[in-house]
């Protein structure tokens, strides 16, 4: 049986979405704390 064209586009957004190539995506608040490192107590 063939897919349909939206469940093709909707196949390929989430292959493309799921694809880290440069590794994972750090938070702001990731950035901010190796910048300026806060005292944990």
């Amino acid at each position: 049986m063939t897919q349909s064209k939206g469940q093709k586009e909707r196949q390929w957004t989430v292959r493309k979405q799921s694809q880290n190539p440069h590794g994972k995506i750090k938070s702001l608040e990731e950035i901010a704390d190796e910048v300026t490192p806060t005292k944990k107590k």
